[in-house]
């Protein structure tokens, strides 16, 4: 066969891969569908917590971040891909200015059923006076990060940040009618010894509670092997004193979660370094500038904003992304580096997006 007869499409591992039509779904190297985008709005942010950026934080300019309506072009062509789910993060993605016209825009693909979920990482400061604009745009369930119940504890660690406002918006969510789980970064020596007394406040109140292991992502002043507290231990810890039975519930993000049979409630753990999440990775993470990456662990990837402002129409957007999915790999290399200190990827979580 010469070269001009061979089948057209890419060689890949000595497998011929058919070119895709412009609207297929979006399913990856090791035939895992990608349905989840978590898109980040902004890098800013209202806190500077300890163990996800330095006090001092060099913002992107304004004009680099894409618009409201370049995000919402880029999101409705993921759901027109196939993804079902949107994740809107930050940094803190409710100081973006009109942040809520994004979502009344997006929540037409709600109403078309194109789209199942549309839903918000936070840290809570703003849900007091937006909560119930978030529910009326269809959006169902909250993720807020809260990593202790002590005031001044929480200053501590947010740098910036007031217990009180956030207890606020937390309450404000539940009474808009938003489902509320609560995110925890264990940190040794710092909340260890509260997650039981922050389990409780929880599940008392109808919210799950979810525990994350910290990530080694940016500089963030300080050393990270004094924080890393292993999920395994934390949960021998809790099995001493609770019934922790696993169950199959899933939110489409990496969590797994166990039933605790003397609350009630759901107690998720993200364990991206005891026990990494990889081989079900059903999502892709997208910046405020329009960069993808398609694994939180590593550094490629591709440029979608170049694409999104090159033309009109929507083809070399859907080609880029096309290409990008054939790149994501199997899985991330995090380790907490005890000699040099230094970070697994130099990124910041808030550029990525939570």
């Amino acid at each position: 066969m010469t070269s001009s007869e061979k089948p057209a499409g890419t060689i890949k591992e000595n497998i011929i891969l058919e070119p895709k039509s412009q609207n297929a779904e979006l399913i990856d190297p090791f035939g895992r569908m990608v349905n989840y985008v978590r898109i980040s709005v902004t890098d800013r942010c209202d806190f500077r917590c300890v163990y996800c950026m330095a006090e001092n934080m060099n913002f992107l300019p304004k004009k680099e971040l894409l618009s409201l309506e370049e995000l919402d072009r880029l999101c409705s062509t993921f759901v027109e891909l196939g993804v079902k789910k949107l994740r809107i993060t930050g940094g803190e993605p409710l100081v973006r200015k009109n942040i809520i016209e994004l979502f009344k825009g997006l929540s037409r693909h709600l109403d078309s059923g194109m789209l199942e979920e549309m839903t918000v990482t936070t840290n809570g400061s703003q849900l007091a006076k937006l909560a119930p604009d978030l529910y009326a745009t269809g959006v169902r369930r909250i993720n807020v990060s809260i990593d202790t119940l002590d005031a001044d504890k929480f200053h501590k660690i947010t740098r910036w940040g007031r217990l009180e406002q956030v207890q606020e918006g937390i309450n404000a969510a539940l009474k808009a009618g938003l489902k509320v789980k609560l995110n925890a970064v264990a940190l040794k020596g710092v909340n260890e010894f509260e997650i039981p007394d922050m389990m409780h406040w929880a599940h008392d109140q109808g919210m799950d509670f979810t525990l994350i292991e910290t990530m080694p992502l940016g500089d963030i002043d300080g050393d990270r092997t004094d924080q890393y507290l292993p999920l395994s231990q934390v949960r021998s810890k809790l099995e001493e004193d609770y019934t922790l039975t696993p169950n199959n519930y899933k939110t489409g993000g990496p969590a797994r979660y166990v039933d605790v049979k003397e609350t009630g409630g759901q107690l998720g753990f993200i364990t991206p370094l005891t026990h990494n999440f990889c081989e079900s990775c059903n999502r892709v993470r997208v910046t405020c500038t329009g960069e993808m990456y398609m694994c939180l662990g590593q550094d490629d990837k591709a440029d979608l904003r170049t694409a999104l402002r090159a033309h009109e129409s929507n083809e070399q957007l859907k080609a880029t992304i096309y290409e990008a999915i054939d790149r994501k790999p199997k899985g991330h290399d995090f380790i907490i580096d005890r000699d040099s200190k230094a970070p697994a990827v130099s990124r910041h979580m808030s550029v990525t997006g939570g």
